[in-house]
């Protein structure tokens, strides 16, 4: 493989005039796509399909997959990976005009510039361990647990459950209207759990909070009897995972990731998780189908016949 890497250096040197630090960018580049595919056992161009291209792809995105001198760095930006792309792209273009590929297996891999950073996303085991945190025998713990509670439960942004009204909750049908982005309005199912322990905040610990301020029309509020702010809401998200051990870097926005990833693995329909979550484009939800891959590998072992599955 190094000899084609090395004759199609000399082809954009040569014949293209490439500068002498694209040339070495390329060579950057393309060694470690050589790499990839020496750890893959892939030693002939013929050998290199689509699968493979992305899989080096996604390797670049990963923390620890490429070298730098003597050192492991942190995964490539977007931007970085794009680039590497099109230095592969380039040299399958030159393998083609050369006769010693038919096809070009780059050509129909999108420019990583279009992909979506998948979302960080709690399993189940951790959503469990976060909610489980704050103490609902004092009133801010109370507050607290409904808070979490209502964000998992209805996929809430941070500004929609700071600006929820009492007037928006429908606790007896199940239900909340919100006003999202665009100010756009919809309905979204609260969950029988949530509303416990909505309806639990609201009857023993609001009434404490709100005693200076009793004309506050929000749900959520803070110790002065004021809207509790985005800023102390993600503050609050925050302690509450680090408190429940969760080493992962937790946002308030991953609550309504998982929210929507768990609806999704768990059977629920694309087109209804979409209008839970306010989203105009379908393709803004479709990203939940990348992130957890298990759903995925558990019909690829029970329904296709070479995959290792045991009857």
């Amino acid at each position: 493989m190094q000899h084609l890497v090395d004759a199609f250096l000399d082809y954009v040197t040569v014949e293209r005039g490439l500068a002498a630090n694209t040339r070495r960018a390329y060579r950057e580049d393309l060694g470690e796509f050589a790499g990839y595919l020496s750890r893959h056992k892939i030693s002939q161009a013929t050998a290199i399909d689509r699968s493979l291209i992305t899989g080096f792809l996604m390797e670049q995105r990963k923390p620890g997959s490429t070298v730098r001198g003597n050192t492991r760095v942190t995964g490539l930006s977007v931007r970085s990976v794009a680039r590497r792309l099109a230095a592969v792209r380039m040299f399958f273009r030159f393998l083609v005009r050369e006769k010693l590929l038919a096809a070009d297996p780059t050509q129909n891999i999108d420019t990583p510039k279009l992909w979506q950073t998948l979302p960080n996303v709690l399993d189940y085991t951790e959503i469990e361990r976060l909610l489980a945190v704050p103490n609902p025998d004092n009133k801010l713990g109370l507050r607290d647990k409904a808070l979490l509670e209502l964000m998992y439960a209805s996929g809430l942004r941070i500004s929609e459950v700071a600006n929820l009204t009492l007037s928006e909750l429908n606790l007896d049908a199940g239900f909340l209207r919100t006003t999202g982005k665009g100010n756009k309005e919809r309905i979204v199912p609260v969950g029988k759990t949530a509303g416990n322990w909505l309806h639990r905040y609201l009857t023993e610990a609001r009434p404490w909070l709100s005693r200076n301020n009793q004309t506050r029309a929000e749900v959520f509020l803070s110790t002065r009897g004021s809207r509790l702010s985005t800023k102390t809401i993600w503050h609050l998200v925050k302690k509450h995972a680090r408190n429940a051990g969760i080493v992962k870097n937790i946002k308030p926005h991953t609550l309504r990731h998982s929210f929507a990833t768990h609806l999704l693995n768990n059977g629920g329909d694309l087109r209804v998780i979409q209008e839970m979550l306010g989203h105009a484009d379908i393709a803004t939800t479709q990203i939940y189908t990348h992130v957890d891959q298990t759903r995925l590998k558990d019909a690829h072992y029970r329904f296709h016949p070479r995959s290792g599955r045991r009857d």
